[in-house]
């Protein structure tokens, strides 16, 4: 009870901070999600790149990211930007190229050959058989690999705030410095409870993206 007077005395601050937190992850995801699901198109296009481009972004994936955030200072404190807000997005954009670029990839690769093979005996051309066939057939796998990189990043994003990127994760850092159990299980909680938010609203876009055929397909294999 007394975690949830904290929320409430602290609502307005609350309010705030959770808005910054989803302005960090919602930033680094519209950038992210350009540069990745153009690599994962990319590299079904180039098979010889697939495994270096997958296994660079496996490698960002095991950096600690206060290690990435201190490798990223020396180079962006040359801008004058080597806290805040600036470091945490970039490092939030590498983090997420894995579960978008390999979930592209691997979608891509996935539409039925049997359909590749008609759309091309009907004449299409490469572009407009990934524009028109494959890419629609992968969205929904695509934006589960978007799904999986927002839910992480939330959980990243917070611990930005050791670089003073603000966020949910000032009240764990500030809670541990003072000694404070409320304001840390006031942030560990607000900081979940966006994650599940976040995490069910992506699922609904997915199902929304699914074609009717495709979500018929799944309940008749149940």
């Amino acid at each position: 009870m007394s975690t949830l007077r904290f929320i409430i005395d602290n609502f307005s601050e609350v309010m705030y901070l959770s808005w910054e937190h989803i302005w960090i992850v919602g930033i680094a995801l519209l950038i992210a999600t350009p540069i990745g699901v153009v690599l994962g198109i990319f590299i079904t296009k180039h098979e010889q790149f697939a495994p270096r481009v997958l296994n660079g972004a496996n490698i960002l994936m095991t950096i600690p990211s206060l290690a990435l955030f201190g490798l990223m200072l020396p180079f962006l404190a040359i801008f004058n930007m080597g806290l805040g807000k600036v470091p945490a997005v970039i490092a939030l954009v590498l983090y997420s190229q894995l579960p978008i670029i390999r979930n592209t990839y691997t979608a891509i690769k996935n539409v039925p050959p049997a359909l590749v093979d008609a759309a091309r005996g009907m004449g299409m051309s490469k572009w407009k058989l990934l524009r028109e066939l494959e890419i629609p057939l992968a969205t929904p796998v695509i934006i589960a690999g978007l799904r999986t990189a927002a839910v992480m990043n939330i959980g990243v994003a917070a611990i930005a705030t050791y670089i003073g990127a603000g966020g949910l994760g000032v009240y764990i850092q500030q809670g541990i410095a003072r000694v404070y159990p409320e304001m840390i299980m006031s942030g560990a909680i607000l900081v979940s409870l966006l994650a599940i938010i976040v995490d069910g609203g992506m699922a609904l876009l997915e199902r929304i993206a699914t074609p009717e055929g495709i979500r018929v397909q799944r309940k008749l294999s149940r």
